[in-house]
């Protein structure tokens, strides 16, 4: 009677050892440098297999369970198999690139099926599918005529593509989820375990919640201080969605509102500097430029962004009268601004800052942002008085969360490699882009129209990361061979793949808003659409705009800026009902100054600025009135 609960406490040691383990491969690799190439991979792959077999077993509660185990552990002994033999003939898999012989095959094929259903059971079946499609895509292209076919690959050298090579199940995206992902996915597990989660929640509170729509804005606040921490959507609301919705309803928030703002907010923690999410990294190695300059090239967008979401709950609050949160629900500034609290952040920061300033690399500075923490945390703990072995503990668990967190997008990123492999050796990705630029006929914005919506439905149950990369190996040439920057057309890529997320009808961050908001789905998600216009329209505005990115003269940037700024706050009161003097249609009268805002020209930018500040000093005009007859009124 009592072996199942056995077994489940063995399983869950095994996952904490195992994750822990995980976490000291990872800060080893990112102080020392990584292994041979090869090495890291396998090694890696190996690791992450064992763990999403133990955090995601098979039949788990079913009567098939038995079943389930045996399938299980041979999953883990394939993928061991198959990275002890890479392992053993690196060398000779790098300088001589053997054939494929029949126990190629097997491992090779075997080891990729079990990655894609270890995809399938922490994400869904999408994913796997999609790349199933590719992989059989290059085995029969030769059937299919037109562009879209090929000559058609054997198994065998499909296998040496796969398998026996650094393109396929090792290749270059396992290395940034081995190497320079999972370096900050540890350093954010170690700030969140070291006080920084509840020190951002208290500034977030501090921040926005004395103001009208103050929950709102909390939820504002602390899903982008979370979000880009954890770089999961899904994962951001449902952290901070269980403090803040229910925050926002008992302010008497409508529950479908209070659901979308959590559901925005979080969605643009993962674009935001200094980590952006996982994603972001991946786009470092395929534009082929250093992390710091996407991160950099991320700063102006995600703050119009956040600029976006916050005008627009501020101009309903103001609207529909959502109070502030009260004096006595909002923390006390000195509780959250202690030297225990802020010193691992600080250090944090101070430790990232020497990295980059010392020339290091990513996974390096984010070691030294590590160290920095542990000590800054192991000096206030000790001098406050706490036993030393606390700290112990809170390095371990940091440890185990930093493992776990890699797990499931590196075994996206493995199988997305693959994908990756097969578009390119297929040359699907060229005939794609050839039919893309003949049905734009040179029309940058037709094309970027075409992209955006490809990027939404692809990214539809799909992580960002596996979206991104999918949509930027077809796609993004088209946009490219337009001479467009590839920075600012992979940052548009990832924005649309973000932003999928949240897009109806497959929104799985709506979802588990409106789930812990109790409000149907779908309310959720259109409310969801008008705190998020401004989002969706921002991509658009790198095109027109690439001084938004940091590219250009100091001009280009300072105007992309302002165009920006006006934009969105010209799009928050449009959306937001902001009121004008004149009647019901003269809120239509926000579009003169948003559509000045994309005219290029300076003098139609200046022009944007000025005929919106004239209109909201009538808007409050407006609105002061209208509070004062409904005070009357009272």
């Amino acid at each position: 009677m009592h072996t199942l609960p056995i077994f489940a406490h063995f399983r869950q040691t095994a996952i904490a050892a195992l994750a822990v383990l995980l976490g000291v491969f990872v800060f080893y690799t990112s102080f020392n440098g990584p292994f041979e190439s090869l090495l890291q991979r396998a090694i890696f792959v190996m690791m992450i297999t064992a763990l999403a077999v133990l955090m995601h077993p098979l039949f788990e509660g079913s009567r098939l369970r038995p079943l389930g185990i045996v399938i299980d552990a041979a999953i883990v002994g394939v993928v061991t198999v198959s990275g002890t033999y890479i392992i053993a003939n690196y060398e000779t898999i790098m300088n001589d690139l053997p054939w494929a012989n029949g126990w190629d095959m097997v491992m090779g094929f075997g080891t990729l099926a079990c990655v894609l259903e270890l995809a399938r059971r922490s994400s869904n079946w999408v994913f796997p599918l999609i790349v199933i499609a590719a992989v059989t895509y290059a085995f029969f292209g030769y059937l299919i005529p037109g562009q879209f076919g090929h000559r058609g690959f054997d198994a065998g050298y499909l296998t040496e593509i796969i398998f026996l090579s650094d393109r396929g199940l090792w290749g270059m995206l396992v290395n940034v989820a081995s190497t320079t992902l999972a370096a900050f996915v540890l350093f954010g597990a170690i700030l969140l375990h070291t006080g920084a989660g509840e020190t951002f929640f208290d500034l977030s509170a501090r921040l926005g919640g004395s103001r009208p729509g103050g929950a709102a804005k909390i939820a504002t606040f602390a899903s982008g201080f979370f979000g880009a921490i954890n770089g999961s959507t899904v994962a951001n609301v449902a952290t901070t969605g269980n403090f803040t919705i229910p925050l926002m309803k008992r302010l008497k928030y409508p529950p479908a509102y209070a659901g979308a703002v959590e559901a925005i907010a979080s969605t643009g923690g993962q674009l935001a500097p200094p980590i952006m999410g996982t994603a972001a990294f991946v786009m470092a190695e395929l534009v082929g430029v250093n992390y710091w300059s996407i991160a950099l090239a991320g700063v102006v967008p995600a703050l119009l962004f956040y600029l976006g979401i916050y005008s627009t709950v501020h101009v309903i609050a103001r609207r529909q009268g959502f109070r502030p949160v009260t004096s006595e629900d909002l923390p006390d500034w000195r509780g959250a601004m202690t030297f225990a609290r802020l010193a691992p952040i600080v250090a944090a920061l101070l430790g990232l800052g020497f990295g980059v300033l010392n020339g290091n690399s990513v996974e390096l500075t984010a070691c030294y942002g590590m160290i920095a923490m542990l000590v800054a945390v192991l000096v206030a703990r000790i001098s406050s008085g706490e036993d030393p072995r606390a700290v112990i503990g809170i390095i371990i668990r940091a440890l185990e969360a930093g493992g776990k967190g890699v797990v499931i997008v590196g075994i996206l990123l493995v199988g997305a490699q693959v994908f990756v492999a097969m578009i390119n050796l297929t040359g699907f990705g060229v005939a794609v882009t050839a039919a893309v630029l003949s049905i734009g006929q040179g029309q940058i914005w037709l094309i970027a129209g075409l992209m955006a919506i490809v990027c939404l439905i692809a990214g539809m149950g799909l992580p960002t990361s596996a979206a991104y990369v999918m949509v930027a190996a077809v796609f993004a040439p088209a946009l490219i061979q337009q001479g467009i920057d590839p920075l600012v057309v992979h940052m548009f890529v990832l924005y649309y793949a973000a932003l999928s997320v949240i897009t109806p009808p497959v929104c799985l961050g709506v979802f588990v808003a409106a789930t812990i908001a109790q409000a149907p789905w779908m309310k959720v998600a259109g409310e969801t659409l008008r705190l998020g216009a401004t989002a969706y329209a921002l991509p658009m505005l790198f095109l027109a705009y690439p001084g938004m990115l940091g590219g250009g003269e100091v001009g280009d940037i300072l105007r992309a800026i302002l165009s920006g700024g006006v934009f969105a706050l010209g799009v928050a009161h449009l959306l937001g009902g902001a009121r004008l003097p004149w009647g019901g249609l003269s809120r239509l009268l926000w579009v003169v100054p948003i559509g000045l805002a994309l005219m290029p020209p300076w003098p139609a930018t200046a022009a944007a600025a000025v005929v919106f500040a004239v209109l909201v000093v009538f808007s409050r005009k407006a609105l002061g009135a209208a509070e004062n007859i409904e005070m009357q009124t009272a």
